[in-house]
C-alpha cells in the first residue's frame, strides 16, 4: 500500500510542475498527505488474514425492464417531458 501513495505523491509532484502551485494542486498534495497518515495509523495487517474473494460475477440480462416497475416513480431529476438530453 506504501507504494500507492508514494505513486500518488509522485504523480501529485508532476501535476505541481505542470500547473504550478495552484489551490487544486495544495489541495491534492494534501488529500495524498493524510492517505499516508491514515496508512500509518492502520500499522501492519494482520498475518494470515487475506482479503475475501469478489465472489462470481453475475450477469445481467439485455432485456428491457418490466414498464410497471417504473410506475408511480417520480420524474425528479429527468428533465422536462417535452425535451430531450443532446
Amino acid at each position: 500500500m506504501a507504494a500507492a501513495i508514494t505513486t500518488l505523491e509522485s504523480a501529485v509532484g508532476r501535476l505541481r510542475v505542470a500547473y504550478g502551485d495552484t489551490l487544486g494542486v495544495r489541495r491534492l498534495a494534501s488529500d495524498v498527505a493524510r492517505l499516508s497518515d491514515d496508512l500509518d495509523e492502520l500499522g501492519e495487517p494482520q498475518p494470515g488474514l487475506l482479503p475475501s474473494p469478489a465472489g462470481p460475477l453475475e450477469t445481467i440480462p439485455d432485456t428491457p425492464y418490466d414498464p410497471s416497475m417504473w410506475a408511480g416513480a417520480e420524474d425528479e431529476g429527468l428533465g422536462a417531458p417535452d425535451r430531450h438530453a443532446p
